[in-house]
């Protein structure tokens, strides 16, 4: 790596390390021991394949340009940072930025399930966010369904001509609720209301996230703008070399 690339690395770095310690700690994700064991397992099989495809994606993109191993690194930064910070929920739950959209964006869905679930782990064991029983299920929402969805809506933005910043944000913000809409259906499945079943259960569960979430979500969609516009401004030749930019687009 250039200096300037080793510079950029270890600021990303001491950046996470400095704001995602938080001093106490309530339920985000989905907690240690409140899924049933079948569920658990099942969760963590059908990730397996995503996870999978991730590593062969990454592989693929550090053997085309070492290059890449910076940006890598700042979009798994970025999940650990704001993915860490915890805002209490008016309901009495707790609820947090995923931060995985800017990944999907930059490097597709795949990849960012393995970033996604280094970060879960590092946070169940480190300050008890989610747990590691609960490591399939939360992977399979904020890892995996939320960046699908991010890079389906920038893609179908992309396609209606809309403006990039415009495409970013409704990316990230699509990627960050629809995790929780994931979440709710993971824990109504689990647990399905006497009256109304799976379906009333996975709205009682949305009902608790989406007052805090929404407004979170938004502004995960506005913190991930003002990266890629940073992005833009200091770190042209890499997004070129990940095909995020093209030449005729580069002033």
């Amino acid at each position: 790596m250039t200096k300037r690339e080793t510079i950029l690395l270890k600021a990303s770095i001491a950046f996470a390390i400095l704001f995602a310690v938080a001093p106490t700690v309530n339920a985000m994700h989905i907690m240690e021991g409140y899924l049933p064991a079948g569920y658990c397992v099942a969760w963590g099989i059908i990730c397996l394949p995503f996870l999978v495809a991730g590593f062969i994606s990454l592989n693929k993109k550090i053997n085309a340009s070492r290059r890449n191993l910076t940006l890598i690194a700042m979009s798994g930064a970025f999940i650990f940072v704001i993915s860490s910070l915890k805002i209490p929920s008016v309901t009495g739950s707790c609820s947090h930025m995923t931060g995985t959209g800017l990944g999907a964006i930059l490097f597709g869905p795949a990849a960012v399930s393995v970033l996604g679930i280094i970060v879960l782990i590092f946070q169940a064991l480190l300050l008890a966010h989610g747990g590691i029983t609960t490591l399939g299920a939360n992977t399979f929402s904020m890892a995996v369904m939320g960046p699908v969805m991010a890079f389906a809506v920038y893609k179908l933005c992309g396609k209606m001509n809309m403006n990039r910043k415009v495409s970013v944000f409704l990316a990230a913000l699509s990627g960050d609720f629809f995790t929780y809409c994931v979440t709710s259906v993971q824990l109504a499945l689990a647990y399905p209301s006497e009256v109304g079943g799976t379906a009333a259960s996975a709205v009682k569960f949305l009902g608790v996230f989406a007052p805090t979430q929404i407004p979170l979500a938004v502004i995960e969609g506005i913190l991930t703008v003002v990266i890629v516009i940073g992005l833009e401004t200091y770190a042209v030749p890499e997004l070129k070399n990940i095909g995020f930019l093209r030449e005729k687009e580069v002033r």
